[in-house]
């Protein structure tokens, strides 16, 4: 099995948290994993067998946070050859903003465009819930690693 690379946004740090308690799941499954908190498009590119997760949150008006912008802008500017890589998509978010899940809907967008093929649907957890993100991530994830 590939490994998968858990590519990180995160401004305040849950996504970081749920980003490490996926990856101590997928250990404990023996799946190769990493995480990735400073994507840039070039750990696509120079590992083009990972399966990628990508766990963001949303930030102000449902932009992406700064550590995952640059791998967004290049997806978008300059077209990176991915067709074919298989991604999820895990978003963090606030349903009490009108722009809920867009930082996650625009990385899935530009996945897409590029060819890249989702697995599964994308996990869009809202903080106003009150339930633990980890938690709602890791029953997604069973269901998710199947598809791998």
């Amino acid at each position: 099995m590939t490994r998968v690379q858990i590519l990180v946004g995160s401004e305040m740090g849950t996504a970081e948290t749920v980003a490490g308690d996926i990856k101590d799941r997928l250990d404990s499954q023996g799946i190769n994993t990493a995480v990735n908190p400073l994507p840039e498009i070039d750990d696509l590119l120079d590992n083009p067998n990972d399966t990628l997760l990508i766990c963001t949150s949303n930030t102000g008006a449902g932009e992406l946070p700064s550590n995952i912008q640059p791998l967004y802008l290049a997806l978008v500017r300059d077209f990176p050859n991915i067709a074919m890589r298989r991604y999820g998509v895990i978003n963090l978010g606030d349903s009490s903003y009108t722009t809920f899940g867009e930082a996650g809907r625009a990385i899935d967008h530009a996945m897409s465009e590029l060819g890249a093929v989702r697995i599964g649907e994308p996990l869009i957890l809202d903080a106003t819930s009150g339930d633990d993100p980890s938690e709602l991530a890791l029953a997604w994830l069973d269901d998710w690693t199947k598809q791998l």
